[in-house]
């Protein structure tokens, strides 16, 4: 195989409480660890992490549609369809929905670290303990402030 298709109707991949969806566009496991690109779905309802890092991967937002709040590691921008943030590693970054309206974006990170896992075990940590919360981040390469 020389391509990969993904038509724009398939089901996301992962559905969040609250509206948000996560759509697997291009996986490290299938682009040789080069890269992964995520659509990000988010409803109308305030959600997104908080100020974090990643020590060896870079992560890049391309806006879709509505307009997303991303911190740039001094400041909040509103970013709308068209804007671009790249953020290389170990800079400091956020995003959140906070307009009250759809929004969505892509998310591109680079190199391909299997970040399907982490989107994943979000939705288990509830149930965990500190310590076993504290090895997921780790294991998944995200440091909060």
């Amino acid at each position: 195989m020389s391509a990969t298709y993904r038509p724009v109707g398939r089901s996301p991949e992962l559905v969040y409480p609250g509206g948000t969806t996560v759509r697997y566009l291009a996986q490290g496991a299938t682009t040789n660890g080069q890269f992964g690109l995520y659509r990000w779905e988010m409803g109308p309802e305030p959600s997104g992490p908080d100020p974090h890092f990643h020590r060896s991967i870079s992560e890049s937002f391309y806006i879709l549609e509505g307009t997303i709040r991303i911190y740039d590691g001094t400041r909040w921008i509103d970013a709308t369809p068209g804007d671009f943030v790249h953020v290389p590693e170990g800079g400091v970054h956020a995003f959140r929905n906070e307009s009250g309206e759809p929004a969505s974006m892509l998310l591109h990170f680079a190199p391909g670290a299997p970040r399907e896992g982490y989107f994943e075990g979000l939705l288990e940590l509830g149930g965990k303990s500190e310590e076993e919360r504290a090895e997921f981040f780790l294991h998944h390469d995200t440091f909060w402030l």
